[in-house]
């Protein structure tokens, strides 16, 4: 089982008409959702609003066949993010967060030890910032990880840091208990603007991650190890946004890791074992990238060859 930890929430997006749409979203939301639809048992961990779309929410976990026996419950009404895009499909935020349902998550609401059958956890986004979540998650990660896969997602969003030097400490401190760092090429460029890409994952390797994966958007993906760089394409698509994209990817990645048996915190691989699964992960965004919103592929679709 793989466990997803932190927001889940609405975006409001453009709908190609001068109007707007609410959709479901959230980093971990995003990813939670892609895993289940690649066929990687998945439960995600966080804060559902008790509100309309808080129901929403969970009917979409649920229907593409997530487990929410992790998640807490409450009034708070659920967060939102207005999303704007740029000429490329690219989205930037605008968050919605106080006395919002996603930030609410009280270590008290988590269980003092997961399950025996998770062999790997996820988090990121908006969980690292947002309090008393951020307390809560950095908390369930460093208990948990020297049992299971963790992988950090940072996927920084700039707009809801207050202290950006207190943000990066706290990143350092689970990059340390992290066996693999997925990364934007933006966001490393925020978190260490002193270093090109792969040396800012390099330091990432010097904390104590075992693998660094860095998205370079439509050129591709790379993996940094002790043992090298290796570098691959993303296909060509036509890009209707970018939404989800990177987290569909983190998806892939793990799924892939699933698919091979090796979701473990001593995680080793090859050079061709890390071609192919970012092959794979590119192949996920990819498709992701030609649907509006975040709408990752099912694994039939992957089966059957969908079009890119």
């Amino acid at each position: 089982m793989i466990v997803v930890c932190g927001e889940a929430l609405v975006d409001i997006i453009p709908a190609g008409d001068d109007t707007r749409r609410p959709v479901p979203g959230g980093g971990p939301f995003n990813t939670a959702r892609a895993l289940a639809r690649l066929g990687a048992p998945t439960s995600f961990m966080g804060r559902l609003s008790t509100d309309a779309f808080g129901v929403m929410l969970a009917h979409e976990l649920t229907t593409d066949g997530a487990d929410l026996s992790l998640v807490s419950y409450g009034p708070e009404p659920t967060t939102l993010a207005v999303a704007e895009l740029d000429g490329d499909g690219l989205a930037e935020y605008e968050f919605y967060v106080h006395g919002t349902s996603a930030p609410n998550l009280l270590l008290e609401m988590v269980p003092a030890k997961l399950p025996a059958d998770v062999n790997a956890l996820h988090i990121g986004t908006l969980g690292l910032v947002l309090e008393p979540m951020a307390t809560t998650l950095v908390e369930v990660a460093r208990r948990e990880s020297n049992d299971r896969l963790l992988m950090l997602d940072p996927n920084v969003r700039p707009q809801v840091v207050t202290d950006a030097d207190e943000y990066r400490r706290r990143l350092d401190g689970l990059v340390a208990h992290s066996t693999i760092v997925k990364a934007s090429e933006s966001d490393l460029a925020w978190l260490r603007p002193q270093l090109d890409c792969e040396a800012a994952a390099g330091r990432m390797l010097d904390l104590g991650a075992r693998l660094v994966l860095v998205t370079l958007g439509s050129a591709g993906a790379l993996a940094v190890t002790s043992s090298g760089t290796v570098r691959v394409a993303a296909p060509e698509v036509e890009v209707v946004d970018t939404i989800g994209a990177g987290d569909a990817f983190g998806a892939g990645v793990l799924a892939w890791l699933h698919d091979h048996d090796t979701l473990r915190p001593d995680l080793v691989l090859d050079r061709d074992q890390l071609a192919s699964m970012l092959g794979f992960a590119c192949l996920v965004a990819a498709i992701t990238c030609t649907r509006a919103g975040a709408d990752p592929p099912w694994r039939a679709e992957l089966n059957k060859g969908a079009p890119i």
